[in-house]
C-alpha cells in the first residue's frame, strides 16, 4: 500500500513508481475496474501498485520508433529541507457510509410510498440505479409533491442526483393520470438529445394506468388515441425531425424557445388542460436576458391558468430559492451532498497547493499572491520545468503535465479552456505529450489531436463521448461551455486559467466545471486543478471566496423581456384588459422584487411601445387584441424586435422577390440573430458575391447589399462600424447574407466539411447552422401564413422540403425515407434507387452495397467487426424498405383515391 502525504494524496501519485509493458493493448477492450490485468482500486480509494499486463492479442503491431515529440513534465512531491523526508500525508477525506435500502426501506423506489410500477424500478435498476439517496427521498416525501398539488423549487450540487427527483415526480404524473402530459425543459440541444435517448431507456415497456381514462374526461376522442398504455417520448429542438404533434406524446422534452411555443399553442387551442407537469431543468438561467427569461415567461403563464400545473424547478446553483419558491407557490429544499468526494488545488507557478474549502483555496490564494508568501504555505508538489520550447510558460506546462499523467494512471480528465482557439492548441499539444508505445504510422499520431478539437459536428461528438465513457480516450480538451452543455464526468477535471474569452468565470460556472471531477459509478474521488497565473491570482481569491449570484428577474425594462412578455399574454388572449395585465404581472418574478409604482408605470409604457409599433390595438371597449405582426411574431418564436425587422424585410421581398433563383429564398430561410457568432471572412464573401449569377446579383441589391461596400472590408483590417442603430441593421443584413450563401452551399449536397473549410467556420457550426435554419424556415412559413401571404408561404414550403433534405429538388421523394438524406439520397440516386417505388421493391441485401459508399471512409475491420457492421446495415436496409412501402402505399392510395374523384365527377 502506497504511503501518504499532508495535501500529497492524489489519486495518481503512485503510477510513478509503476512500470509498464511494451505489450500493445490496441483493440483490446478492458474493465475500467479490472484488477488482473489493469489498474485496480485499493478499498482506500488509492491505486494498487499492479503493473498493466495483457497476456492475449488478436493482433500483434511492429515496433515502430515514434517521430520526435514532446514529453510531459514529472511531477514530484515535496521534499522537506530540514530532514530529506516526504511530510506526512492528509488522508482523504471519504464520505460517510449511506445506509442501503435493507436499513432504510424508503431508499427503495419500489417502496409503496412512492407508487412506481414494477417495470419502471426494474428500468432504473437496469440503468444503475438501484437505490436513491436519502436527501432525494426526503424531497420527494414532501407534503403534496407526489400527488402533484404543489410545486417544487429544490437545489443539489452538480452530480448529487437532482434530475432523477423530477424524473420520478415526472413520471408518476403521467402513469397514473393518462390525460396528463409533461414537459421537460433543458437550455441546449445536446442535453435534450441525451436526455431523450435516457429517458426512452426508462419508460421501455412501462404501461400507463389506463382503467379510468374515460373518467378523466381527455379532450382527445378514444378512438384517435394511439397506444394508450404506452409512455411516448418525443424532443422538441431547432432542427429535430421529430414530425410527433402535442397530441402524440405524453412526454416532451424541449428546449426553452420550443417549450414556451409549445405553451403558447396550447393556451392558444385549449390544450393546456391536458399540461400535468413542467419541469424546469437549470433555473438560474432566469438570470440570461438573452434566452432564460423565456423561463420565467413561460412559468408565469401556467401561474395565471386556471387549471394548476404541476411545476418543478432545479439547479445546481441557486441562492435565493425562498424567493423562487415564493414566486412559484412551491416548496424548496437546498443540499450539499456529494456523492463522491471532491478534492481541490490552486497551481501556480508549477506547484500545486491543496485546499480542501473554499476559505482554504482563499487564503492559499491570498498568501500566494503576497510578495513574500508567509512561511507556512508550502505546494505539495512540484511540476518540473520543462526543456521543451512550447511548455516553457508553467501555466502550460502545468495543464499538460496534469493531463498527461492522469491519462497515465488510466483515467479520465476534462480540460477547460478559455476559448476554440485555445481549446485547439492545447489540445494539441497535450496530444504531443502523451507516452506512445506502440504506432502503426505518425499519421496516426497526428490524427489523435482531431478528435478533441472544438465545433465537432453531432455524430462526431457522439463518437468522442462514448469513447471517452469507455476509456479509449482519457483526455477532452473542452471550452467553459461544455460544463452545463453536457454530461462528460471525468476523474480530474483541470482549469486552464479563470477567464472565458477575456473575462474572469463567474462563480457559477466554476460550479459547473468543478462538479464534473467525480461522479457516482464512475470515480471513487474527484481532483479539481485550478490553474492559474500571478497576474490573476488576486482574482481568483476573490472568484473563491464569491457568493453564487441571486437569482433576479429579466423583465426588467433594459433587458427588455417584459415587452415580449406583454405581446404573447395578449396574443394567445391570457390576458385582454388592464385587470388581467395586472393579474399576470403580479404571477412574474418581477413582481416580488420591483416596487409596484415603478411595475405600474413600466406595464403602462411597454404597452404604449406595442401599439406604436402595430404589435397591439386597442379595441372599442378599451381592451387589448393582437394584430396579424403580433400572432405572426409570435408564431414564429421571435422577440417583437426581430418580428419588426423580418416584417420590413418580408415587405420589401413582397414588392420584388426573385424567382428566377434560389438565392433570395435562402436568404428568407436564414436567421436574423448570428447563429454560432461567425465572423465574416470578407475575402470569402466577396469571391462569393463575385461568382453570383445575375439573379443572385438582383437579390442583393434588393435586400441592400452593397458589393463595393464587401471589396473595401476585404482590403480593409476594420470591422464593419455598429455604432449606431442604422448601422447595426445594416450589419445584420451583411451578417445574414454571408450566412445564406453556406445554407446554399448545403442544399446543393455539399458535404459539412467542405463548407467549413470554405468559409473558415467549424464543422459542427455548420451542421448547427442547417438545424437551425431548418426551424427557422418553418418560423417563416408560419409568419407569412398568419400575415395572409399565401403566395409567399407557397414558394417557401417547396424550399423548405429542400432544406429537410438537404439535397437537390430531385431528391426529394427518396428524402422522405428514414435514413436516406443528402448524401446517401444522392449514392441511392446513381445506383438506380430513384424514387419510392423503387426502393420498396428492393431487396434489403441489394441495399446493403449502396449503403457501404454512402457511409464514410471507415478504418479497416477485422472479420468479427466487419461481420457485425454488415448485420448493422443490413437492419437498416430493412428499415429503408418497410418505410419505403409504407410510404408508397400512402402515395399510391392518395393517386387513386384522387382518380375515383375524377371518374366519379366524370361520370
Amino acid at each position: 500500500m502506497a504511503k501518504s502525504f499532508i495535501g500529497g494524496t492524489t489519486t495518481v501519485d503512485i503510477v510513478q513508481k509503476q512500470q509498464y509493458s511494451t505489450t500493445s493493448l490496441h483493440g483490446v477492450k478492458r474493465s475500467f475496474y479490472q484488477t488482473n490485468n489493469g489498474l485496480g482500486e485499493s478499498s482506500s480509494g488509492e491505486i494498487d501498485d499492479t503493473a498493466v499486463s495483457q497476456t492475449s492479442l488478436k493482433r500483434q503491431r511492429p515496433q515502430v520508433v515514434p517521430k520526435n515529440r514532446l514529453e510531459a513534465s514529472s511531477i514530484d512531491k515535496v521534499i522537506d529541507s530540514a530532514n530529506g523526508q516526504l511530510e506526512p500525508a492528509q488522508k482523504h477525506q471519504s464520505t460517510q457510509s449511506l445506509p442501503r435500502p435493507s436499513q432504510n426501506p424508503l431508499l427503495s423506489l419500489s417502496h409503496p410510498r412512492y407508487g412506481l410500477p414494477d417495470t419502471l424500478v426494474r428500468n432504473l435498476a437496469a440503468l444503475g440505479i438501484n437505490s436513491i439517496y436519502p436527501w432525494q427521498s426526503s424531497c420527494l416525501l414532501g407534503r403534496g409533491l407526489l400527488e402533484a398539488v404543489k410545486n417544487l423549487v429544490y437545489t443539489a450540487p452538480t452530480g448529487g442526483g437532482k434530475s432523477l427527483v423530477a424524473d420520478v415526480l415526472m413520471l408518476k404524473r403521467v402513469i397514473e393520470d393518462p390525460s396528463k402530459k409533461a414537459i421537460l425543459v433543458l437550455p441546449y440541444v445536446a442535453l435534450v438529445q441525451e436526455k431523450l435517448k435516457w429517458l426512452r431507456k426508462v419508460v421501455e415497456g412501462v404501461r400507463k394506468n389506463t382503467e379510468n381514462l374515460n373518467e378523466v374526461g381527455s379532450q382527445i376522442p378514444k378512438w384517435y388515441r394511439k397506444h394508450d398504455s404506452s409512455v411516448r417520448v418525443a424532443g422538441f429542438f431547432g432542427g429535430s425531425k421529430a414530425r410527433a404533434s402535442w397530441a402524440d406524446i405524453d412526454i416532451a422534452i424541449c428546449t426553452i424557445e420550443k417549450a414556451n411555443g409549445l405553451v403558447n399553442t396550447a393556451i392558444g387551442d385549449g390544450t393546456i388542460v391536458d399540461l400535468g407537469v413542467v419541469v424546469l431543468d437549470e433555473l438560474h438561467m432566469i438570470n440570461d436576458g438573452h434566452r432564460g427569461y423565456l423561463l420565467e415567461l413561460m412559468a408565469s403563464k401556467l401561474l395565471s391558468i386556471e387549471r394548476p400545473v404541476q411545476i418543478v424547478g432545479m439547479s445546481a446553483t441557486l441562492t435565493n430559492t425562498e424567493i423562487l419558491a415564493k414566486w412559484l407557490d412551491a416548496k424548496f429544499y437546498n443540499t450539499k451532498y456529494f456523492p463522491v468526494p471532491i478534492e481541490e488545488f490552486l497551481v501556480y507557478d508549477n506547484s500545486i497547493y491543496p485546499a480542501s474549502t473554499s476559505s482554504a483555496f482563499l487564503k492559499t490564494a491570498s498568501q500566494l499572491n503576497l510578495t513574500q508568501p508567509t512561511h507556512g504555505i508550502r505546494p505539495s508538489r512540484q511540476i518540473q520545468k520543462s526543456q521543451y520550447k512550447e511548455l516553457q510558460a508553467s501555466l502550460i506546462n502545468s495543464v499538460v503535465s496534469l493531463a498527461v499523467e492522469t491519462a497515465k494512471a488510466g483515467y479520465g480528465a476534462l480540460v477547460f479552456c478559455s476559448g476554440r482557439q485555445g481549446c485547439q492548441s492545447m489540445a494539441a499539444l497535450i496530444s504531443e505529450a502523451m507516452p506512445v508505445n506502440e504506432i502503426a504510422s505518425n499519421d496516426v499520431l497526428d490524427r489523435r489531436k482531431d478528435v478533441v478539437n472544438a465545433g465537432l459536428t453531432t455524430e462526431e461528438r457522439d463518437i468522442v463521448a462514448e469513447a471517452y465513457d469507455n476509456g479509449i480516450i482519457r483526455v477532452i480538451v473542452a471550452t467553459c461551455s461544455l460544463a452545463a452543455g453536457i454530461n462528460l464526468p471525468a476523474r480530474r477535471v483541470i482549469l486552464h486559467g479563470a477567464r472565458m474569452g477575456r473575462d474572469l468565470i463567474g462563480p457559477a460556472m466554476l460550479r459547473q466545471m468543478r462538479g464534473r471531477a467525480g461522479r457516482k459509478g464512475k470515480d471513487e474521488i474527484g481532483e479539481s486543478y485550478l490553474c492559474c497565473q500571478k497576474a490573476d491570482l488576486e482574482e481568483v481569491t476573490q472568484l473563491m471566496d464569491a457568493d453564487l449570484p441571486i437569482i433576479e428577474s429579466s423583465l426588467t425594462p433594459e433587458k427588455r423581456g417584459i415587452k415580449r412578455a406583454l405581446l404573447e399574454v395578449i396574443t394567445v388572449r391570457l390576458a385582454t384588459h388592464m385587470t388581467a395585465i395586472h393579474e399576470y404581472v403580479r404571477r412574474t418574478l418581477l413582481y416580488h422584487t420591483m416596487g409596484a409604482k415603478d411595475l405600474d408605470a413600466m406595464v403602462a409604457a411597454t404597452l404604449g411601445e406595442l401599439i406604436g409599433e402595430d404589435l397591439v390595438k386597442v379595441d372599442s371597449y378599451g381592451g387589448y387584441e393582437a394584430t396579424s405582426l403580433s400572432e405572426a411574431t409570435v408564431a414564429s418564436y421571435l422577440t417583437p424586435e426581430d418580428g419588426l425587422f423580418l416584417h420590413g424585410e418580408l415587405r420589401r421581398a413582397l414588392s420584388a422577390f426573385v424567382m428566377d433563383g434560389e438565392m433570395h429564398i435562402f436568404y428568407t430561410f436564414t436567421p436574423v440573430w448570428n447563429p454560432g457568432n461567425v465572423e465574416i471572412k470578407w475575402a470569402v464573401f466577396r469571391n462569393e458575391v463575385d461568382s453570383l449569377d445575375e439573379s443572385g446579383l438582383r437579390v442583393l441589391g434588393l435586400v441592400g447589399v452593397n458589393p463595393a461596400l464587401i471589396t473595401r472590408m476585404a482590403n480593409s483590417a476594420k470591422p464593419l462600424p455598429e455604432s449606431t442603430p442604422e448601422e447595426v441593421r445594416k450589419a445584420r443584413i451583411y451578417r445574414r447574407f454571408y450566412t445564406a450563401l453556406q445554407l446554399r452551399d448545403l442544399c446543393k449536397e455539399m458535404p459539412i466539411h467542405v463548407v467549413a473549410r470554405k468559409y473558415h467556420v467549424p464543422r459542427g457550426f455548420v451542421q448547427t447552422l442547417a438545424q437551425i435554419c431548418e426551424g427557422f424556415a418553418a418560423g417563416m412559413i408560419q409568419f407569412c401564413d398568419k400575415m395572409g401571404w399565401g403566395m409567399l408561404k407557397a414558394a417557401l414550403e417547396h424550399m423548405g422540403d429542400r432544406l429537410k433534405a438537404g439535397a437537390r429538388a430531385d431528391l426529394l421523394e427518396l428524402a422522405k425515407i428514414p435514413f436516406v438524406k443528402s448524401r446517401t439520397a444522392r449514392v441511392f440516386w446513381e445506383s438506380g434507387y430513384k424514387g419510392l417505388r423503387t426502393v420498396a421493391e428492393a431487396d434489403a441485401k441489394d441495399l446493403v452495397p449502396v449503403l457501404l459508399l454512402a457511409q464514410p471512409k471507415k478504418s479497416r475491420l477485422d472479420g468479427d467487426e466487419e461481420a457485425k457492421y454488415h448485420r448493422k446495415l443490413l437492419l437498416k436496409a430493412e428499415i429503408i424498405v418497410g418505410a419505403a412501402n409504407r410510404l408508397w402505399g400512402t402515395v399510391s392510395g392518395r393517386k387513386e383515391r384522387q382518380q375515383q374523384v375524377e371518374i366519379e365527377t366524370d361520370m
